[in-house]
């Protein structure tokens, strides 16, 4: 794994923004207002919603239902880790991608923990 200027260190919180339900099955759905003045042409002249309803997969629900605000990237790691074992490989790549996509998105914000974490190598 590539250093990452210690992103495994920050805490992620979910965008207040944001609306989320979890259904039967513990998949979880992000709901997505779609604003802006592209947006509302797209709604009037193309029929698109005002809200976007976005299903995350197995993996994406586990880890958007531990974004706690207080849970590093790398806690987070560790639950994953734990809950799907090698099935999550190669781990701290996939998860760290995947935060720089909700980042990304204004899904998440990030934000330094404070903590002076040591860590394993990766196995």
């Amino acid at each position: 794994m590539k250093k990452d200027n210690n992103l495994l260190d920050y805490v992620p919180r979910i965008s207040e923004k944001l609306n989320w339900t979890e259904d039967d099955e513990h998949r979880v759905t992000v709901d997505v207002e779609n604003k802006g003045v592209f947006n509302r042409i797209a709604q009037k002249c193309f029929g698109r919603p005002a809200v976007s309803h976005i299903a995350l997969e197995q993996f994406g629900s586990f880890i958007w239902k531990q974004i706690d605000g207080v849970h590093t990237i790398y806690d987070i790691a560790l639950l994953v880790k734990e809950e799907f074992g090698e099935d999550a490989e190669p781990l701290y790549d996939r998860l760290l991608a995947y935060f720089r996509t909700l980042q990304g998105h204004g899904f998440v914000i990030l934000t330094p923990s404070g903590k002076d974490t040591k860590r394993e190598a990766s196995k």
